[in-house]
């Protein structure tokens, strides 16, 4: 095993997160780390279940002068946005996630690092295998596949939970304590691809939108990042001459901002082409000067024996142009002004790809309000209706909804003065959580999500703060310990 973090402190909770990290976890492929956390628990000799589809919850008892608090609930996902950049050749179904440390921050080689949420359950091991803290019975519980749809705790059967208070540990901001967040929906739009024979006249000509900064579809869609897919569409229906197009694809994951986006095309002149996208893609990097910096345009000579019918390349090109991206509506505060850093809903084309002789559209929509949300699946239904294509839900979560000045927020806001002398930030986020699904099915409970700082999550470019993990591990520790105090 590396030892990159090994010299770090708190020492095991850097050493159980680089634990983690050599083990392959992306979301659907959670099975390894998942008997490896089973194995963790039952060799520190507590209760340990496994459940059907993965989940895990280990169970540790009180400590002296403790029994009588209620149980507090750790919670955090195991799974992991398998996001890569440019160039890079890492296999996220076997390869272990290579990490360094710049400065005092910690990054992956060129993927996602994995922190978010792999920080949350290092954590909770650490203070499972400590045997000199002091705490309330705790039961920490890890979830399968929270990235991709939150399955897991839509499966995780609750009965088994006694904890009154659940400290979820996956906010990515020091000092920030989240009390509610959006919810959810992940339609797929899917329509048969239509193909005729390449003309010999036209020469193929690829190009790729890339560079862009991607990021969190939940934490940064405010920030007015551009949609590289959308940036592709773009040009594409501004081209003022014939094409053929032959593909067309863009984004990995449905709840990150797309960063990279393709075309193949056929063209007559290719040189000719070319100098009209560069200059449609120059007014759009005028236009996202400040917020993509970093955009790029590639130019690659192909060849392809198909292209798709003129009828099918207008219903894609019409689908993927009408499809909204970006902020909704944001939240209105109760004096009537609008509140711009915390949209209200979203929405986020993600993923354009080829599946057998299929394309297939994930798009992610997320709402505070469950009204909104429905509105926007409805609008999504009928555009893929008008256009003839098929219209599925594959995912959706409810909102967190916001409960202020509970007793879990008042413990947690009590500790952080403590220690810092500072009044934490009390927020809700427009990012999905698990907090929601799990309160849906626990009557009386409490919850809080708090973390470290991460920056630039589900992205290559993600990296978390080594003194803020440090800062957040010990407020956990005085959290637990206050207990018996409330």
């Amino acid at each position: 095993m590396s030892n990159v973090l090994g010299h770090l402190e708190p020492k095991r909770v850097f050493e159980n997160f680089e634990a983690m990290n050599q083990i392959p976890r992306a979301s659907y492929h959670e099975e390894a780390v998942s008997n490896w956390l089973k194995e963790f628990g039952e060799k520190l000799g507590l209760e340990t279940i496994q459940d059907k589809v993965g989940n895990i919850i280990i169970k540790k008892p009180a400590t002296p002068g403790y029994e009588n608090c209620p149980a507090v609930i750790l919670q955090g996902h195991m799974d992991m946005v398998p996001v890569k950049g440019k160039g890079s050749n890492h296999n996220f179904d076997t390869d272990p996630i290579e990490m360094r440390i710049v400065d005092d921050m910690i990054y992956a080689n060129n993927t996602t690092l994995g922190a978010d949420n792999g920080i949350a359950i290092a954590m909770s091991l650490a203070i499972l295998e400590d045997n000199t803290l002091k705490h309330p019975a705790l039961e920490a519980v890890f979830t399968i596949n929270e990235e991709s749809g939150m399955d897991g705790a839509y499966a995780l059967d609750t009965s088994l939970l006694k904890g009154k208070y659940l400290l979820n540990i996956d906010s990515e901001e020091e000092g920030c304590f989240t009390i509610g967040c959006a919810g959810g929906k992940t339609p797929l739009l899917t329509l048969d691809r239509e193909y005729k024979e390449a003309c010999s006249c036209k020469k193929a000509l690829k190009f790729a939108v890339t560079d862009l900064l991607g990021g969190h579809s939940g934490q940064e869609i405010q920030l007015q990042r551009a949609n590289a897919t959308k940036l592709v569409v773009r040009m594409l229906t501004q081209l003022s001459v014939d094409f053929d197009l032959a593909d067309l694809t863009g984004g990995t994951m449905h709840n990150a901002i797309p960063n990279h986006a393709e075309a193949v095309i056929l063209v007559e002149d290719v040189d000719a082409v070319k100098a009209e996208l560069e200059a449609l893609y120059n007014k759009m990097r005028a236009e996202f000067a400040v917020s993509e910096p970093h955009m790029n345009l590639v130019f690659e000579d192909v060849s392809v024996e198909k292209v798709y019918t003129d009828e099918f390349k207008t219903k894609l090109l019409t689908l993927l142009a009408v499809l909204p991206h970006g902020v909704n509506s944001y939240t209105v505060n109760e004096d009537g002004t609008l509140d711009t850093s915390l949209p209200e809903s979203s929405t986020n084309m993600a993923i354009v790809e080829n599946v057998g002789d299929q394309v297939k559209v994930t798009f992610s929509i997320r709402s505070a309000k469950e009204t909104i949300k429905e509105e926007i699946a409805k609008r999504v239904e009928l555009l893929a209706a008008a256009l003839g294509c098929k219209f599925e839900i594959i995912a959706g979560y409810p909102a967190w909804e916001v409960i202020p000045h509970s007793t879990i927020e008042k413990i947690c806001t009590d500790s952080w003065v403590k220690i810092t002398g500072k009044t934490p930030a009390i927020i809700a986020i427009h990012a999905g959580l698990e907090c929601g699904l799990l309160l849906d099915k626990m009557e009386g409970v409490e919850a809080i999500s708090i973390g470290p700082d991460m920056f630039d999550v589900h992205s290559e470019k993600e990296h978390l703060s080594i003194p803020s993990t440090k800062n957040c591990y010990e407020f956990v520790l005085d959290v637990l310990e206050s207990m018996n105090q409330y």
